[in-house]
């Protein structure tokens, strides 16, 4: 029997060489490769072919949810099972709309994790328990979904979009027509809303909520 190609994406090493243990217990499993960013794996995915690749949305670069959508793109034949801290609706949600075939929080139990493999490897979806029973209500019909952070003005998100992106405040300020010094206060109010210590921070908690490059606005008014 063929075992399932397994690629492990996660920017903590200690975590991977943990999960990479857990794995090797299982005779129709194999590793077949590791990256620690978004980039990373969408390049491992087309160079490996693994059958699950099972991904963090916390990361560095493009970010899991966005690393979603390009492997789905790049190659339908691997399923993205994710293993994530972020358990709140709107990530659970983005993650289903970019193409993941799984949802399961750090720290399931390792009958749980093999099962969720074997599972998205066939073909079959599967969400951990605590999401599992959340997914009736977050796919029922509502109101269209408001954006994330609604504590933030549509000009501060534009801002978290930039700072998600990895641009510099002066390439935000020039892509947004504003002047650098705006966008420097601007920074800072939308790091006291979100209640984060940086903008490093604050950039992972935007792409784990789905925001990104394609997010940022790509047109400018007249700096202010």
């Amino acid at each position: 029997m063929d075992r399932i190609r397994t690629l492990l994406v996660d920017d903590h090493a200690p975590f991977r060489a943990g999960l990479r243990t857990l794995l090797a217990t299982a005779d129709d499993i194999e590793v077949c490769g590791e990256a620690a960013t978004g980039e990373e794996a969408v390049a491992a995915v087309v160079a490996l072919h693994p059958d699950v690749v099972m991904l963090d949305l916390t990361m560095p670069g493009a970010g899991g949810i966005e690393a979603t959508k390009q492997i789905v793109a790049a190659s339908p034949h691997a399923r993205v099972l994710v293993l994530s801290m972020s358990g709140d609706d709107h990530s659970v949600l983005a993650a289903l709309r970019a193409g993941a075939r799984g949802y399961l929080l750090k720290g399931a139990a390792r009958a749980e994790i093999l099962r969720a493999i074997r599972t998205v490897a066939s073909g079959e979806a599967i969400f951990g328990a605590p999401v599992a029973s959340r997914l009736p209500a977050l796919l029922a019909p509502t109101e269209p979904t408001p954006p994330p952070f609604p504590q933030l003005s549509a000009r501060e998100r534009d801002i978290l979009s930039g700072l998600a992106a990895g641009l510099t405040n002066a390439r935000i300020a020039a892509r947004l027509g504003l002047s650098e010094k705006t966008v420097r206060n601007q920074v800072s109010v939308v790091l006291a809303k979100l209640g984060v210590a940086d903008r490093t921070e604050a950039a992972d908690r935007a792409r784990a909520a789905g925001m990104g490059p394609h997010a940022f606005p790509t047109s400018s008014a007249a700096p202010s």
